[in-house]
């Protein structure tokens, strides 16, 4: 049998159960898995789905996002979209190849709006310098009232100002 090298993962729900003063049996229970199936991801021999670690986490009332990085799921990243990609992962509605298209998508525009920016400049500073992200539509270059630029209601009409 291929090695899943899941043990790390396994051992680090262990210690939280153990530290949540729960049973094995009692955490199978909360997390709506079987017994034998938890024991099998504690000693490492199952690879759980997102979905699974998801009610693991929140039967262990810990973060979804930690044992996603535990798992290999997720990079451990200084909270770059981890709330987003969790919940692409969780998201039951859709399949696994679903989630990772979305979250290659995801990934291809961070690469992008990285390269786009100057050294140093954050997401906000691009958003600010990008007048096509601006929500009260500065990039119609119209200038509402007390001299800042907005969108004029005649042109959303489609009237000529």
């Amino acid at each position: 049998m291929a090695s899943l090298n899941v043990g790390p993962l396994g051992e680090y729900i262990r210690e939280q159960r153990r530290n949540a003063q729960y049973s094995l049996r009692q955490l199978a229970e909360a997390a709506g898995v079987s017994n034998p199936y938890l024991s099998q991801i504690e000693r490492g021999l199952r690879k759980p789905s997102a979905e699974i670690l998801q009610q693991i986490a929140k039967a262990l009332r810990i973060s979804a996002e930690t044992l996603y990085v535990q798992a290999g799921i997720l990079e451990e990243r200084r909270g770059e979209g981890l709330e987003l990609r969790a919940s692409i992962l969780a998201d039951p509605l859709i399949n696994e190849r679903q989630k990772q298209a979305l979250l290659a998508v995801y990934d291809a525009f961070l690469k992008e709006n990285a390269a786009g920016r100057p050294s140093g400049a954050g997401p906000a500073r691009a958003a600010a310098a990008d007048p096509a992200t601006k929500a009260d539509g500065a990039a119609d270059g119209v200038e509402g009232p007390a001299g800042g630029v907005g969108v004029s209601t005649d042109e959303h009409r489609g009237k000529a100002p």
